[in-house]
């Protein structure tokens, strides 16, 4: 399952002391926003919060109606055009630590820790600089234009 419009909310809080940015992205999860598109019967939502002074990415994660049961989730990042196209995985592989796994429908809210190589892919790191910081930038432009997905993987739909 796929965003069908790529994290298509954007809204910007300022900390006042901080000056921090947080970003709010928000995403329809179905098959049909698959690339390419899939017949998945499941459906879901995500939000996912970005804060480029505390370097979190907080995650919050709505699903049912799957064919089979969960095996992985994660973002991916970069595509070359917005909302469509593939890209390699971005965070934790094979999957979002505690996110449920076989099961058809559920729940999973976690926040990852941007400065900790624990919460990328490795080759993510490796392609964009080798730093944390590196990948955070990369990641933080992909959300930016539109250019990242996030996935739940069955076992009916890898």
């Amino acid at each position: 399952m796929k965003r069908s419009l790529l994290f298509f909310i954007a809204v910007s809080l300022y900390a006042a002391a901080a000056h921090a940015t947080t970003i709010t992205y928000g995403a329809v999860l179905n098959g049909s926003s698959e690339f390419p598109a899939n017949a998945s019967p499941g459906t879901g939502t995500a939000l996912v919060t970005y804060d480029d002074i505390a370097h979190t990415l907080q995650l919050q994660v709505l699903f049912s109606g799957l064919i089979g049961t969960t095996t992985a989730s994660h973002i991916h990042c970069c595509t070359a055009v917005a909302g469509a196209g593939t890209a390699g995985v971005a965070t934790t592989t094979p999957s979002f630590v505690g996110f449920p796994l076989g099961v058809t429908s559920g729940s999973f809210a976690n926040t990852l820790d941007l400065t900790l190589a624990s919460s990328w892919n490795p080759s993510f790191i490796t392609a964009h600089g080798g730093t944390t910081a590196g990948a955070e930038a990369f990641l933080a432009t992909g959300l930016a234009d539109e250019k990242e997905y996030l996935n739940i993987l069955s076992t009916a739909y890898p």
